[in-house]
C-alpha cells in the first residue's frame, strides 16, 4: 500500500493524460475536470464481500422480479404490497413499456447499488441505480495503473483481481444477444461519463457508436461502418436516458436517439441492456418497499437492509418527518448525483416553513431519511497528510441468468470534511476498492 501511496502523483497524472475525468453539464455549460483518485484503499475483507455477495444478488434479483411484474400483472400491487399511486405516479414507470418484456427477461442487466457502512459495522443501502449507472471503468483504469507503478502491492495483499468486469460485462451483453453485433451506444463526447463509455467498448470489444451511426430498417437495428456497411445489432449497451432514447416513442425533440429503437425493442429483436422503464424500480419511494418486494417475490428476508426511511405519502410517517425534521435527511425521489438533497438542520426558520408547506402539499415527491453516522476513510490532503473524509460505496451487479457481483467497486469520498454527500457531480472523488481473498 505503501507503494501506491508514493506513487500517487504519478497515477494521477496518468490519469489526467489518459483523459479520466468526469464531465458536468449544466446551466448551459459544459465543464470536463479530473476525478481525483486517492491512493489509500478501502479494504473489504473476505467473509464480508461474502456477506454483501449475498445481500446484493438477493436485491437485485427482487428488483428484476418486481420490473417484470409491474409491466405486467403487477401482483405486487393488486396484493396490496405497494400502492398503484406510487407506480403510475412516477417519472420512471413508462406507459409504453407496459406488457414489452425483453430477451431473457432480464430489466436490470448491469446495478449500480450504493450503500454505505456505519460506525457500528452495519451495511445500509442507500440507493439503487438500475438505468444507467457509471463509474465502473475508474477502478478499472486505477488498478491498471497501480499495477504499473507498484506491479507487488495486489499479491502481496490477497487482493482480488478485479479485471474481469470486461469480461463478466461482455457475457451479460452476449446472453441477450439477439444476433449480431454489440455497441455501446453514447450521447457522444460532451456526456458526463464519456471516458466510461469509449472504455468500457474497448476492453470488451464492443462497438462505440453515437446515434447518427444506427438506423432501424424493418424492426432490426443495423450499424453503419466507416465503409458504408450495415451490420446487424443485436445488443445495445446505452449510456442514453429513457427519454432520449427513441424520439419516435418518448421525447420527440431528442437529437441523439435513434427512431423507432424501440420497435425494434419490442419485437423481441435487439436487447437493450438495461432495459428501457427501469427508472420505476430506482425511483427513491420505490426504494422505501424493496425489502418487502424481497419477502413478496424471494420469501426471504433482506440480508442487507434500507437506511431507515420514512415516506410523508403515509400519515404516520409524514408525523414523524414533521416532528423530526432537523434531524434527518429528505430527498427528491426525482432527483440524482446528489442533487435535491436537504438536511433537515441546515435550513434557516424561514426556508424550514417554506418547504414543510411543500411536503404537505407534495408528499409523494419526497422521502425522510435518518442520517447514518458512516463510516470516515483517510484519504492523503493536498499537503500530503492522512484526514478523514465521508465515503460511500457503488457495488457493480451483473445478471446474465446468474446474478454475479463483481468483487471490486467504486468509492467515492467527499473532499469536504463537513459534507456527507460524495457524488463525483458534487466534487467527490475515488479511490481503489481492495476485496481480499482470504
Amino acid at each position: 500500500m505503501n507503494q501506491i501511496i508514493k506513487k500517487s502523483e504519478t497515477i494521477n497524472k496518468l490519469l489526467s493524460r489518459y483523459g479520466v475525468k468526469f464531465g458536468i453539464y449544466k446551466n448551459g455549460t459544459f465543464k470536463e475536470q479530473l476525478f481525483p483518485f486517492d491512493p489509500i484503499p478501502r479494504v473489504i475483507k473476505h467473509d464480508e464481500f461474502l456477506f454483501l455477495e449475498k445481500g446484493l444478488t438477493q436485491r437485485v434479483d427482487a428488483l428484476n422480479c418486481f420490473l417484470l411484474d409491474i409491466y405486467s400483472n403487477k401482483q405486487i400491487v393488486k396484493d396490496g404490497i405497494i400502492p398503484e399511486e406510487f407506480i403510475y405516479s412516477a417519472k420512471g414507470f413508462l406507459p409504453p413499456c407496459d406488457g414489452v418484456v425483453p430477451p431473457k427477461k432480464i430489466y436490470s442487466h448491469i446495478s449500480g447499488i450504493d450503500l454505505v457502512q456505519s460506525k457500528d459495522d452495519n451495511w445500509y443501502i442507500l440507493e439503487d441505480n438500475l438505468r444507467v449507472p457509471s463509474g465502473a471503468s475508474y477502478p478499472m483504469i486505477s488498478r491498471e495503473l497501480q499495477r504499473r507503478s507498484a506491479p507487488d502491492a495486489f499479491s502481496s495483499n490477497s487482493v482480488i483481481d478485479n479485471r474481469n468486469y470486461a469480461d463478466l460485462l461482455k457475457e451479460v451483453m452476449d446472453y441477450v444477444n439477439t444476433g449480431g453485433i454489440n455497441v455501446i451506444l453514447s450521447p457522444g463526447r460532451y456526456n458526463a461519463a464519456f471516458f466510461e463509455h469509449s472504455y468500457l467498448a474497448e476492453m470488451t470489444g464492443a462497438v462505440l457508436t453515437t446515434g447518427k451511426d444506427i438506423v432501424c430498417e424493418n424492426d432490426n437495428l443495423y450499424y453503419i461502418d466507416y465503409n458504408g456497411k450495415k451490420q446487424r445489432v443485436g445488443a445495445v449497451y446505452r449510456r442514453i436516458s429513457d427519454e432520449y432514447l427513441d424520439p419516435m416513442t418518448f421525447n420527440e425533440e431528442s437529437v441523439i436517439g435513434i427512431p423507432h429503437i424501440f420497435e425494434a425493442y419490442k419485437k423481441g429483436n435487439v436487447a437493450l441492456l438495461n432495459a428501457p422503464g427501469n427508472g420505476i424500480a430506482d425511483d427513491k419511494g420505490i426504494y422505501y418497499f424493496v425489502p418487502k418486494m424481497i419477502k413478496y417475490y424471494l420469501g426471504e428476508d433482506a440480508v442487507l437492509m434500507n437506511a431507515p426511511t420514512y415516506l410523508p405519502f403515509y400519515e404516520e410517517d409524514m408525523n414523524y418527518v414533521l416532528s423530526n425534521f432537523d434531524k434527518l435527511v429528505i430527498k427528491d425521489v426525482a432527483e440524482a448525483g446528489g442533487y435535491g438533497v436537504i438536511f433537515g438542520n441546515s435550513l434557516t426558520k424561514e426556508k424550514k416553513a417554506e418547504f414543510i408547506d411543500l411536503l404537505k402539499s407534495q408528499p409523494r415527491r419526497f422521502i425522510a431519511q435518518e442520517v447514518i453516522d458512516f463510516y470516515d476513510l483517510d484519504i492523503l490532503d493536498e499537503k500530503g497528510n492522512q484526514v478523514p473524509r465521508k465515503a460511500d460505496l457503488r457495488a457493480f451487479v451483473l445478471s446474465n441468468g446468474k446474478t454475479k457481483v463483481w468483487p471490486s467497486g467504486l468509492t467515492r469520498f467527499s473532499r469536504d470534511p463537513d459534507s456527507f454527500i460524495v457524488n463525483s457531480s458534487q466534487g467527490g472523488g475515488f479511490k481503489d476498492t481492495w476485496v481480499l481473498s482470504r
